[in-house]
């Protein structure tokens, strides 16, 4: 994996800011970036079909439909071989970034273009009137369970990035996926926060859908918390004021806080796994 550093600061977003439109007034179509423009069907020009510069072509088609929301499923740079032999990771519920636009989406294969096409993006659903809002994952990373690959966390501070079962040699799996992210420990509260306060300071997204949000009120042990640090850290966030936050609030072991989620501005999805 290699990586860029970037100046966030160069981009010329004209006059845009995020639309803050009221819950109560928003309609969200749920999308995955790369599905809704791939295929020739879409009427997407060749060389963007698939990617964010894609999407602002189907903004009419958008417009049409009365929506005021689009909620973009993942994402975040995910590993597209976190998946079974012979098949390709689709849906992208397998970060290795939280900061970074997954540079496949992008119709710019240069390392830094991904970052100015996302923006453009952005720029352009807030001119119709679009808000966009992000699915993201922080209940898990791309590394897998004790015999995932070790891509980042893992190799930095174990202990601190997961949550391990009692013998330490392996990962508590409340997310189906291998292992289990340790949200509420200091080090990786804040960098949720700063993944969000990126998002929407640098990227001017207007609001995250959270998945398994359940499993940020477990502790380091895999108990539920009655007041989870890293949850109200996120509604506190003063750069966060008025930002959507939507929790899918259950997780894979049966977690189920639907109703009784921890906040007080917190949206939340109502169906039963």
């Amino acid at each position: 994996m290699k990586s860029v550093v970037i100046d966030s600061h160069s981009y010329n977003w004209e006059d845009d800011t995020p639309l803050k439109r009221p819950s109560s007034r928003t309609i969200v179509y749920e999308m995955h970036v790369r599905g809704f423009t791939r295929h020739p069907s879409s009427g997407v020009s060749q060389e963007k079909q698939g990617t964010y510069a894609g999407m602002i072509e189907k903004i009419p088609y958008l417009r049409q439909l009365g929506i005021t929301a689009v909620e973009l499923l993942p994402v975040f740079q995910f590993d597209a071989q976190d998946c079974p032999p012979g098949l390709v990771n689709y849906w992208g519920y397998a970060p290795s970034s939280f900061f970074s636009p997954h540079q496949a989406y992008s119709s710019q294969r240069h390392g830094t273009g991904v970052v100015g096409e996302f923006r453009d993006m952005v720029k352009a659903l807030h001119r119709a009137g679009i808000e966009v809002i992000l699915d993201v994952v922080f209940n898990h990373t791309t590394e897998g369970n004790h015999s995932g690959p070790t891509l980042s966390f893992r190799g930095v501070d174990n202990s601190t990035y997961y949550i391990l079962e009692q013998d330490r040699s392996r990962y508590a799996n409340y997310t189906g996926t291998g292992n289990t992210l340790n949200a509420n420990h200091p080090v990786v509260r804040r960098m949720i926060v700063d993944s969000l306060r990126y998002w929407v300071e640098e990227m001017h997204v207007d609001g995250f859908r959270f998945d398994l949000a359940s499993i940020l009120t477990r502790d380091s042990s895999g108990c539920p918390l009655a007041n989870p640090p890293v949850l109200w850290d996120i509604e506190s966030e003063p750069s966060l004021a008025g930002t959507k936050l939507m929790a899918e609030a259950w997780d894979a072991a049966g977690l189920y806080q639907v109703g009784s989620f921890v906040g007080d501005s917190w949206r939340e999805w109502n169906m039963r796994e």
